[in-house]
């Protein structure tokens, strides 16, 4: 195995655990929910098979929904999330050529580029799960309000994240 899959794994149950642990028992000002195991996610390499990602994808959901107990709501959004990764990556590239070993990153895409993409995704992320959670239009003011406070709060801790990442990276 190599360093940088392990590492990645390393990371996605550090990120796993503070979902569960931490993350999902806050609800800042009754209105933002932080989520952040989508992060790795997110920076798969783009040239991963799609039932790959997916079949990730739905098996972290599934554990956030086992230790949250919120039947099957991470699991589908995550598993929709997937499918969507590569499309929102390319409506914002626009290029389908060299994808080969290529993870969204700011050294990547450069920084303007990478806060459309992760922003962009923790949204569809945001409206897909707490969409499924509401299952209802009857509040539709409270849901997007809920939906955009998660998002930015979101967005703002893998920002957070990322800057760990890269900072780590510069130093091994």
């Amino acid at each position: 195995m190599s360093k940088s899959v392990a590492g990645n794994m390393i990371i996605f149950l550090l990120l796993l655990l503070m979902q569960v642990l931490i993350c999902n028992h806050i609800m800042l000002f009754n209105v933002a929910t932080p989520i952040i195991f989508i992060y790795v996610l997110m920076r798969l390499p783009m040239d991963l098979p799609v039932k790959m990602v997916m079949l990730a994808s739905f098996l972290s959901g599934f554990l956030v929904d086992i230790f949250s107990d919120t039947p099957g709501v991470n699991a589908l959004s995550c598993t929709i999330f997937s499918v969507l990764r590569k499309p929102v990556y390319m409506m914002y590239t626009g290029k389908d050529d060299n994808l080969a070993g290529l993870s969204p990153s700011i050294s990547t895409l450069g920084a303007p580029l990478y806060m459309k993409y992760l922003f962009s995704m923790t949204l569809i992320y945001c409206m897909l799960s707490i969409g499924i959670e509401f299952f209802t239009f009857t509040s539709l003011s409270r849901m997007l309000l809920i939906i955009i406070c998660s998002s930015v709060m979101s967005f703002i801790l893998m920002l957070g994240v990322d800057s760990l990442m890269s900072h780590s990276g510069r130093h091994t």
